[in-house]
C-alpha cells in the first residue's frame, strides 16, 4: 500500500481582508457622510506541492463592495476613494494561471488586474485616493473602464526578468471590454471591441524602481467632442505612455524610513477627460519611534483636462481650468496583529477642473481587519 501524499503548508494560502471606511465630505455639493465596505478573499495555489506541477500556480481573488459613492457629492474627476464602486456587487475580481518559462520569464493568463503588474509603484500604495493607483489618462478608457478596480478582463502577460540586478520586460494583451463574473454583462468571451496592449520595461529593486510603459487599443475610439459631417463621432486611435520613479532616501531599522515616488503620464487627449496627469509624494515608515508599523504618506496630483473635455465645458456655460489639483495626507498604525486604522485628509482644488468652485475637503477613517 502506497502512502498518500502530505500537502505542503504552503500549497494553498487563504486571506481575508475588510477594509471599513467612513468619508466626510465639505464642499461639493454638500457636506455628507458615506460609510463603504470591501471585502477581498484571495486564494494563491501552489501547483507544484498540489499537483506536482512544477513551476505553476493559481491565484484566486473574489471582491465584495457596499455603502454610499462620496465622489457623487464632491463631483471631482478623478475620485476620493479608492474602494468606491459605481455598482456594488461580488465579482470574480481575479482568476488566472501563471506557468514559469526557465528561470526568468513567465506567462500568465485569465481575469488579471493590470495595474497590479503595471503603471504602479509600492511607495504610493498608501494612499487612497484613485490617482495614486493608476495614472487617470488611462483609469478613463474603454467601454467599461481598462482592466482594474473593480472589474478585470480576460488577459495574456508576459513577464521576463533581463538579468539578476532587477531589470526586466513586461507585455499584456487584455480584453478592452472589461467585465467578470458578477457583473452584468459577465466576462467578455468575443474580444468584438479589441484589445489593450501593455508594456512596461524597467529596473526594480530594494533602492527603488525606474520604468517606462506604454498603452494602446486595436480598436479606435470616439473622439470626445469632435464630429463628422453627419454628426457622428470622429473615430480616434487611444494611446498613451508614462514614466515612473521610486527612490527609498533612507532605510534603518533603527529610524524612520522615507521613500519618495514621482509618476506622470500622457495621453493621445482626444477620446477622455484627460490629457495627462501627474502624481507625487512621499512614505516614511516607522515615523513613531516604538511603532513598528506606523506609516505617514503625503501625496500630490494633477489632472490635465483635454481640450475637446474643456470644450464640451464650455458649451454648457462652464469655465474652466487647465487641471483638477489634489493633496493627501494620510497615517496608518496596526493596532493589533488583525487590525489597522488609517485616518485620512484630501484637499481637492478646482474640482472636475471648474474655475470658481470652491475647493472640496474629504475627511475620512480607514479600518482594516485581516485575517
Amino acid at each position: 500500500m502506497h502512502a498518500s501524499p502530505v500537502l505542503a503548508k504552503d500549497a494553498v494560502q487563504i486571506s481575508l481582508v475588510e477594509t471599513v471606511d467612513v468619508v466626510a465630505l465639505s464642499g461639493g455639493s454638500g457636506d455628507d457622510v458615506f460609510l463603504l465596505d470591501n471585502l477581498d478573499v484571495v486564494a494563491d495555489l501552489d501547483f507544484d506541492a498540489l499537483l506536482g506541477w512544477r513551476g505553476g500556480q493559481a491565484h484566486v481573488h473574489v471582491l465584495n463592495n457596499l455603502g454610499g459613492m462620496p465622489n457623487d457629492r464632491a463631483a471631482t474627476l478623478q475620485g476620493v476613494n479608492n474602494i468606491e464602486v459605481a455598482s456594488q456587487r461580488l465579482r470574480l475580481f481575479e482568476a488566472w494561471v501563471e506557468q514559469k518559462l526557465g528561470t526568468r520569464s513567465s506567462v500568465r493568463v485569465g481575469l488579471f488586474d493590470l495595474n497590479s503588474e503595471f503603471y504602479s509603484n509600492d511607495a504610493a500604495g498608501l494612499l487612497i485616493a484613485p490617482a495614486f493607483g493608476v495614472g487617470s489618462e488611462i483609469a478613463a478608457t474603454g467601454a467599461n473602464g481598462p482592466s482594474i478596480f473593480p472589474s478585470t478582463a480576460l488577459a495574456v502577460r508576459f513577464d521576463h526578468q533581463l538579468d539578476d540586478k532587477g531589470r526586466y520586460a513586461r507585455i499584456a494583451v487584455l480584453n478592452a471590454a472589461a467585465g467578470t463574473l458578477g457583473d452584468p454583462q459577465g466576462v467578455d468571451l468575443s474580444f468584438d471591441q479589441g484589445a489593450l496592449l501593455i508594456g512596461e520595461l524597467g529596473t526594480a529593486g530594494k533602492a527603488g524602481k525606474l520604468a517606462v510603459g506604454g498603452w494602446g487599443y486595436t480598436d479606435r475610439h470616439d473622439d470626445i467632442d469632435a464630429v463628422d459631417a453627419a454628426g457622428d463621432p470622429l473615430q480616434r486611435t487611444a494611446w498613451g505612455i508614462y514614466a515612473i520613479g521610486e527612490i527609498v532616501l533612507r532605510e534603518s531599522a533603527d529610524a524612520a524610513g522615507i521613500s519618495a515616488f514621482a509618476r506622470v503620464g500622457i495621453s493621445e487627449g482626444r477620446t477622455t477627460p484627460f490629457r495627462g496627469g501627474w502624481q507625487a509624494g512621499v512614505l516614511v515608515t516607522r515615523p513613531i519611534p516604538g511603532r513598528a508599523d506606523s506609516q505617514l504618506s503625503f501625496g500630490v496630483n494633477q489632472a490635465y483636462l483635454s481640450h475637446g473635455y474643456r470644450r464640451l465645458l464650455s458649451a454648457v456655460g462652464v469655465d474652466s481650468v487647465p487641471a483638477e489639483t489634489a493633496f493627501e495626507l494620510t497615517y496608518s498604525d496596526r493596532l493589533a496583529p488583525w487590525l489597522s486604522v488609517q485616518p485620512d485628509l484630501q484637499l481637492i482644488v478646482n474640482p472636475a477642473g471648474e474655475r470658481g468652485r470652491g475647493a472640496v475637503l474629504v475627511a475620512g477613517l480607514r479600518t482594516t481587519l485581516e485575517f
